[in-house]
């Protein structure tokens, strides 16, 4: 399953689960990202697919770096 994928920054097509799986978060939750715009998706027949170099730009885009210390 995992073969097929190679890094996040090629063409390769990630399903719902896999790109949930790697978010650590529901299908539901990658569905509603799907909807609202923010994860670029492509339809097949009734499923959605999920370009590697687009989910790469979600997670850069939604990074966040911690500089300093608390205290």
């Amino acid at each position: 399953m995992a073969a097929h994928r190679g890094s996040l920054g090629d063409d390769a097509l990630w399903t719902v689960a896999e790109v949930a799986g790697h978010m650590r978060v529901s299908n539901m939750t990658v569905y509603r990202l799907i909807k609202s715009g923010q994860l670029p998706a492509i339809r097949v027949g009734k499923n959605f697919r999920i370009r590697a170099r687009d989910l790469a730009a979600y997670l850069d885009a939604g990074s966040t770096q911690v500089t300093g210390s608390q205290g």
